[in-house]
């Protein structure tokens, strides 16, 4: 732990420290939200065939799902400098539940439609969940720390892809409520998890490792929450800031995309049945187990190797493939070839978010709400964008190898975004510092303990 209180590595096991508590309740908090948040887009087959919805309506499903969460994330981000990460995800956690139990009350597409429009702000919390790992780890880990906890949250949308069929069968079958009341049972269930989860973050949390954020500015160690509103207007006439906003389009917006039409692609493509595509589309979330680690990873270790340069390089090396592994999905024939294609894509897909996040606590540290809000808007403003491409006549496969085409060529933005010489030395000053103290830290563990004799000596 250094003199600020940042933790300088990640202790998967501690849940004493205020730092490693925040690791592990906001990938929880933010698996919830994306189970949550996707859990019925594995459902679509059996609500399409209810409702009678076209494939123009399916479309606006898709779009909607994902546009109220560009606004809900820069809300949350500004929320998250001004009043803490703590309570901001409380009440996103609390209120975005409501949509979430309350879809089952749909019977047609306009209500259908209101529902899944408003289920999108719970999409908000990976903001949040960036914002509480940067403040409360060291620049040695921060890229790791940010990508593990938004990779396994991330992984809600694997998870759910073939959860929510089983537990809808459940509630359909074996308790006899039938398909209708089947999946509509099914969201009650994970907007009540989303509710409980609220509740244990505010109690188990707090907004830095030195406290909340009302304490430490009633005691003089924080600035006042009005200075936010000034800091949102520099943030947004940088031109970094931007930059990548368009690069997070092109891997998270991907993401939420194929989150969004993965199963029905492989019923439809494929022929595969609901279970069966549902455990497909759900195969490319499991990556959130290591990838966006791995993204996060590889660019600290070329950071501390480059400096910022070296991250954003990566991001550029990761963006690249990920285009071209898409566009060579698009082409997959059969199932067989078109599984292990999704998965290599979506390797550098899931990376690039990691190395896209291991970027933004550099650019303006006094506005990361700002800036990680305005940035992961970016996802969902892409996913809107290639929403279109899926609710028109373009075939599904020639909408994925253009969207491929987009983000290769989106990549070389990347050698936009440049810092300053004193950036880049303040930087490197943090993270030999973060090291030294890890260092310290290690060689304490190692060291034995005084033997009785010797004490008594």
């Amino acid at each position: 732990m250094r003199q600020d209180g940042k933790a300088t590595r990640i202790n998967l096991f501690d849940v004493t420290t205020p730092s490693m508590r925040a690791f592990h309740m906001s990938w929880i908090a933010f698996f919830l939200c994306f189970f949550a948040w996707f859990g019925i887009a594995p459902q679509m087959a059996t609500i399409r065939s209810e409702m009678g919805l076209t494939k123009d309506q399916i479309g606006w499903l898709i779009i909607g799902s994902v546009a109220i969460t560009v606004v809900a994330r820069i809300v949350c981000g500004q929320l998250c400098d001004r009043f803490g990460p703590r309570l901001t995800y409380t009440w996103l956690l609390i209120l975005g539940s409501l949509p979430v139990m309350g879809i089952g009350l749909a019977h047609d597409f306009p209500t259908f439609l209101a529902f899944r429009v408003a289920i999108g702000a719970i999409g908000a919390g990976f903001v949040i969940t960036q914002y509480h790992t940067s403040v409360m780890f060291a620049p040695n880990c921060i890229g790791t720390a940010n990508a593990t906890t938004a990779g396994w949250g991330n992984m809600g949308g694997g998870v759910t892809q073939f959860a929510m069929p089983l537990l809808a069968a459940f509630f359909a079958a074996t308790l006899g409520l039938g398909d209708y009341w089947g999946w509509r049972a099914s969201m009650l269930v994970a907007g009540a998890v989303c509710m409980l989860t609220g509740v244990a973050y505010y109690f188990l949390t707090q907004d830095t490792p030195h406290g909340n954020f009302a304490e430490l500015r009633a005691a003089g160690r924080m600035a006042p929450a009005g200075v936010s509103k000034g800091a949102f207007l520099r943030t947004a006439r940088d031109p970094r800031v931007w930059v990548l906003f368009c690069l997070y389009a092109a891997c998270f917006g991907v993401e939420l995309t194929m989150d969004g039409v993965a199963h029905l692609y492989y019923h439809d493509h494929f022929g595969l049945s609901a279970k069966a595509a549902g455990f497909a589309a759900g195969s490319l979330g499991m990556l959130h187990l290591f990838a966006r680690t791995l993204g996060g990873f590889i660019s600290d270790r070329l950071g501390g190797r480059w400096g910022l340069k070296g991250r954003v390089h990566w991001l550029f090396v990761a963006l690249l493939l990920e285009g071209l592994g898409l566009m060579l999905f698009s082409q997959m024939q059969t199932v067989s070839l078109a599984i292990p294609a999704m998965i290599g894509f979506g390797l550098f897909m899931k990376m690039s978010e990691g190395a896209t996040y291991a970027v933004v606590p550099f650019v303006n540290k006094k506005a990361l709400g700002s800036v990680s809000g305005i940035v992961g808007a970016g996802g969902n403003v892409g996913a809107v964008a290639a929403g279109f491409m899926f609710k028109g006549a373009i075939a599904w496969p020639t909408a994925l190898f253009i969207l491929g085409g987009l983000v290769s060529v989106a990549s070389f933005l990347a050698f936009a975004v440049r810092f300053s010489t004193e950036t880049e030395v303040e930087a490197a000053h943090e993270r030999a510092e973060a090291e030294d103290q890890r260092q310290r830290l290690s060689d304490a563990e190692l060291e034995p303990e005084p033997s009785l004799a010797g004490a008594v000596a």
